[in-house]
């Protein structure tokens, strides 16, 4: 009887030994399978991570070698910093403009191209075209529409007897020009994603509705939205974190004026780094953006989440 305990208990040890080995097995050859990847997004992302965090401590010179080590002292100027401020403060207010509203306007367009009528594939194609047009090219038909003389949205404006606007070198109406031409810029992804969501919607859920009576508004409230909302998180995520990295159309429409009305963080780093050649303390504003857009992502998952229906 002991005997045959004891056999017994070295059969299981053994087995588990033999599990426990095809369980290495298996995850060495995951992280073989996984092991260039991992070097690619180790040299392009983490390492150049580091590699800012590690600026951020230091003077630099306009070559970007290390010189005195200043701990936090780049945060605490940041803190103290007129500009900086300015500039954060541009920034929300540019994601406040683009976020909300190129989500709503996407979503409409969306819902729009998704019924089922004659012609809709033309402008399935019109209204998703600008994911084909690249950022300069975006920000350069702008720069013709806000032109203040020569410009249609001024012509437009004109002939209703408006005063033209000076769209981009007005701080009250610069920024707001960013955001319109952000939002044109983004549509077409926007568009896309949703018009994918919501084609994947059932319609045996719509036909159940109809039988029960249900009207359009009450179907596009209590059915579409709520199957399309997973897609909507995706889009809202994924918006705000490029609407805070937003840097190429005020290159190009704005330079960041006038009176830094449009120097938003991306653009403040930029200046900062490749203008001034001060790298550690456009380094310190990079780490600062980056705790800013994880704070607000961690917050959407916490918050935003909640709200989405899952299947």
């Amino acid at each position: 009887m002991i005997i045959g305990g004891i056999l017994m208990g070295k059969r299981i040890v053994k087995a588990k030994n033999k599990s426990d080995k095809k369980q290495w097995k298996l995850f060495a050859s995951g992280v073989l399978y996984l092991l260039p990847a991992l070097i690619v997004i180790s040299v392009f992302l983490f390492y150049p991570m580091l590699k800012t965090l590690y600026f951020s401590f230091f003077v630099t010179t306009a070559g970007g070698v290390t010189q005195d080590f200043v701990g936090a002292g780049h945060y605490s100027r940041l803190l103290q910093s007129g500009a900086f401020q300015t500039s954060m403060w541009a920034t929300f207010k540019f994601v406040l403009y683009t976020v909300p509203t190129g989500i709503v306007f996407a979503l409409f367009l969306a819902v729009i191209a998704n019924e089922k009528l004659k012609g809709m594939a033309f402008f399935r194609v019109i209204f998703s075209s600008t994911l084909g047009v690249s950022v300069a090219a975006g920000a350069t038909i702008w720069l013709f529409l806000f032109h203040p003389t020569l410009g249609v949205l001024n012509n437009i404006l004109a002939v209703f007897g408006i005063d033209g606007i000076n769209w981009l070198t007005s701080s009250d109406w610069a920024l707001v020009s960013v955001a319109i031409t952000t939002i044109w810029m983004n549509i077409g992804f926007n568009f896309i994603v949703l018009l994918g969501g919501l084609q994947n919607i059932p319609e045996e859920l719509y036909e159940s509705s109809r039988i029960d009576g249900a009207g359009y508004w009450h179907q596009l409230f209590k059915i579409t939205l709520p199957m399309l909302s997973p897609t909507l998180f995706f889009v809202s995520v994924v918006t705000l974190i490029n609407s805070f990295q937003t840097f190429g159309q005020i290159d190009i429409l704005t330079g960041g004026g006038p009176s830094n009305s449009t120097n938003l963080i991306v653009y403040s780093i930029y200046r900062e780094a490749f203008y001034n050649g001060r790298f550690g303390y456009a380094s310190a504003q990079a780490i600062v953006l980056f705790f800013i857009i994880l704070i607000f992502t961690v917050l959407q998952f916490k918050v935003g989440e909640r709200k989405v229906h899952y299947q």
